[in-house]
């Protein structure tokens, strides 16, 4: 048997490394498109959804300012998220984000903003704990009870939020708030690619979020996740 010549080898290596370059590289970009198709029939307008009967709406938690109040783009979610409340989406709002630092306060901030907009206090529970778009479906399935929600935040961001609360067995649909650009496209699309890979993952293995906790039934009262007088 005739053996390969060291350009053959060097030929079959170089080609197995492309085969399985390009394999790592649709595996990713296949997991994308599956959370994208398989979310988008869930994704509506607000008019749509009006008395839908879900038990919140629940709005993503994004960057507040050193002044404590919103970003523009968590001030936007806010807004959808009031106007679906007042449509009659939902009886509650569910603000979720991160308030695991002392001097950085998502949820607060959050609910300050829906009642400066005339929401009632009592209508607005806080999930301290959503540290990530994961953790917050989990915590509105197990923490607040939830088993049906309008979820609102931006577009490139919504197909994983609407994702991986139905594959938590939410009844979930979602509204995106767009109104404006809000500048870092690619660096918000391209961790955006990696999120849906994680997301794709954590909902096969499902595990537990970082905090559980007492139960904090979203059909009571928002002032039992109160943390300030």
């Amino acid at each position: 048997m005739k053996q390969k010549s060291p350009k053959q080898k060097l030929f079959h290596v170089l080609a197995a490394l492309l085969a399985a370059g390009m394999l790592c590289a649709a595996v990713p970009l296949l997991i994308n498109l599956y959370v994208i198709q398989y979310a988008k029939p869930y994704i509506r307008t607000p008019e749509t959804l009006e008395q839908t009967g879900a038990d919140c709406v629940l709005v993503l938690g994004a960057k507040v300012e050193s002044n404590g109040r919103p970003s523009h783009m968590l001030e936007d979610r806010l807004l959808f998220g009031i106007d679906l409340y007042e449509r009659g989406a939902a009886p509650k709002l569910l603000v979720s984000g991160d308030h695991g630092r002392k001097h950085y306060d998502e949820v607060n901030a959050m609910k300050a903003f829906s009642i400066e907009k005339g929401v009632p206090a009592g209508a607005v529970f806080m999930d301290h704990a959503g540290f990530s778009t994961y953790e917050s479906m989990y915590r509105a399935r197990d923490v607040f009870q939830v088993e049906s929600v309008v979820v609102v935040t931006q577009r490139y961001h919504l197909y994983r939020a609407v994702y991986t609360a139905r594959k938590l067995g939410l009844d979930a649909y979602g509204v995106a708030s767009d109104p404006r650009t809000y500048g870092n496209e690619a660096y918000h699309n391209t961790r955006e690619f990696l999120a849906r890979c994680k997301a794709f993952v954590m909902c096969i293995y499902k595990p537990k979020p970082t905090f559980l906790g007492n139960v904090i039934p979203i059909s009571g009262d928002g002032s039992a996740t109160d943390d300030r007088l």
